[in-house]
């Protein structure tokens, strides 16, 4: 029988490893026998106010100790989490009945001024504060308390989808999927005392919490920053495992090119490339959305080895390349506990122990269109599986277009090819009127028309007629979080770029028109 990593952490304090907390201008580094003491407290102060198991509260915060502690002590009492990103959610009362919230636990200050005192809407830091101030007393409690034992059917937290395509969906993780998903990536990538997992995206992500579990069970170290901070305190933690996705490595690589010669030599773009990780890189961590094959080349190259993986919030990690599995272009293995499976072009996964069987919160139909009988997931993903196993991502079905003449174009390989460019950053592609396909594109600083021009050129040649893009559209600044035209994870967010750039997409005179 598979060991549960989740009551693992539950019941034993671990005895090595750290977390460290990084932003600009700070750091604070905790053992990570002291974060589980700590987190164990929280619980009881949790308790003493009135928060117990089956509750469930949200978290609307940064990243930090604070949210970590606050996570652990739900996991340890039994208290589901919701984790909601900042900026994209509001902690108010209106949050807390929506989810069925006993509690929204948050940093933002705005929210605390305008909450209701005795209300929902709570500050995190001050119940941190209050179970720390009482910690000795509440060691005490813990000693002699039941400990909290799950059952792989149990669930701890709702995650919620990226929302780049509409309303965020949300659903409840078993800790069967959680605890398998666990074992699969250690089973491969074999994290140790002596490992430092860097992690930057948010944190009400489940994912990102994975490796703060994981150095909790395998006693290695776990750096935790926000996005906002990751490349500024990136090389002075040197860590040993990058966790990111392909837009923050992307934006890696143009940054160290930005610092070299065009003619620089392998032993200045491996410096550089150092300098930013770091010198104890073991491997960079990405997926969740489509890598492209000249920033997976380019880590490949300087020697810092970058794995790519698949999977969704519906199914959790399904494959992973790593080392000596490891097919460039793929998304890697299928992982024990998955079964991948093509239906009419579309990936479908079955799991051991499915994430769930339908979504807690999401519109009426929209459970039936992921979820199939048998622990099922239709992923809505083009792919292939190779005669090795390996498994290949084209792009998704409803990204699938189709034109006046019948013909239906995969826009995703269209767009990679747009992104191999150093003059693009990222990019979607539209079809107006079901007659031309439009890009519309965005650099990291101030776009050039005439490199972007070349890559449009570029593009168009190594592409079918039908594939061929009219033109690009180029953005008034940079895709960004901060926008809401990328997502949390770097993914841009189709619907509203199409929303903001509407105007010139459908004047035929506006952008840069391919010759």
């Amino acid at each position: 029988m598979m060991e549960s990593v989740l009551n693992h952490i539950v019941a034993q304090r671990p005895t090595g490893g750290t977390m460290t907390v990084a932003r600009l201008g700070s750091q604070n580094t905790v053992p990570l026998s002291e974060v589980w003491d700590r987190a164990h407290a929280l619980g009881v102060q949790l308790r003493a106010e009135g928060i117990d198991r089956g509750d469930r509260v949200g978290i609307v915060a940064s990243n930090g100790l604070d949210w970590v502690l606050l996570d652990l002590a739900c996991l340890f009492t039994g208290v589901e989490t919701a984790g909601f990103e900042p900026g994209k959610f509001t902690a108010d009362a209106q949050l807390a009945q929506r989810y069925g919230l006993r509690a929204v636990y948050t940093d933002d200050a705005s929210a605390l001024v305008a909450a209701r005192p005795g209300g929902p809407v709570r500050s995190l830091a001050e119940v941190v504060r209050r179970a720390h101030a009482m910690s000795a007393e509440a060691s005490d409690s813990v000693s002699g308390r039941e400990l909290i034992e799950y059952g792989p059917t149990d669930t701890t937290s709702v995650k919620f989808t990226s929302g780049s395509t509409g309303v965020p969906k949300g659903l409840a993780a078993t800790v069967g999927s959680i605890d398998s998903s666990l074992h699969a990536v250690q089973g491969i990538m074999r994290h140790q005392v002596g490992d430092n997992l860097f992690v930057f995206l948010p944190l009400s992500l489940l994912q990102q919490r994975y490796w703060v579990y994981s150095a909790l069970r395998w006693g290695h170290d776990v750096t935790v920053t926000t996005y906002e901070s990751a490349f500024a305190v990136l090389g002075s933690h040197a860590p040993t495992v990058v966790m990111g996705v392909p837009g923050f490595f992307g934006a890696a690589m143009r940054h160290i090119e930005g610092q070299l010669p065009e003619d620089a030599s392998f032993k200045q773009r491996r410096s550089a490339a150092v300098e930013l990780f770091g010198p104890n890189i073991r491997y960079l961590w990405t997926g969740s959305a489509p890598a492209d094959m000249r920033v997976l080349g380019f880590f490949t190259d300087v020697g810092l080895p970058i794995y790519e993986g698949y999977g969704l919030n519906e199914t959790c990690i399904v494959s992973k390349n790593y080392p000596g599995a490891n097919r460039t272009g793929s998304v890697g293995k299928v992982l024990p506990g998955k079964e991948v499976f093509i239906d009419e072009g579309v990936v479908c996964v079955r799991s051991d122990h499915p994430v769930n069987h339908s979504y807690a919160f999401a519109a009426d139909g929209e459970s039936e269109k992921m979820f199939r009988p048998g622990g099922v997931v239709r992923t809505g993903d083009l792919g292939h599986i190779d005669a090795d196993g390996y498994l290949y991502i084209h792009g998704r079905a409803d990204d699938v277009v189709v034109l006046d003449n019948g013909k239906k174009i995969v826009v995703r390989p269209i767009e990679a090819r747009l992104r191999a460019s150093e003059a693009i950053a990222e990019c979607i592609v539209y079809c107006r009127d079901q007659t031309e396909l439009v890009a519309i594109a965005s650099s990291d600083g101030v776009a050039d028309p005439n490199a972007v021009a070349q890559a449009l050129k570029k593009a168009n040649a190594e592409a079918e007629p039908d594939e061929q893009i009219r033109r690009v559209i180029l953005a008034q600044e940079p895709f960004s979080i901060a926008a809401g035209t990328l997502t949390s994870q770097f993914k841009p967010v189709r619907r509203a770029i199409v929303d903001k750039y509407e105007k010139s997409i459908f004047d035929p005179k506006a952008g840069i028109h391919a010759t």
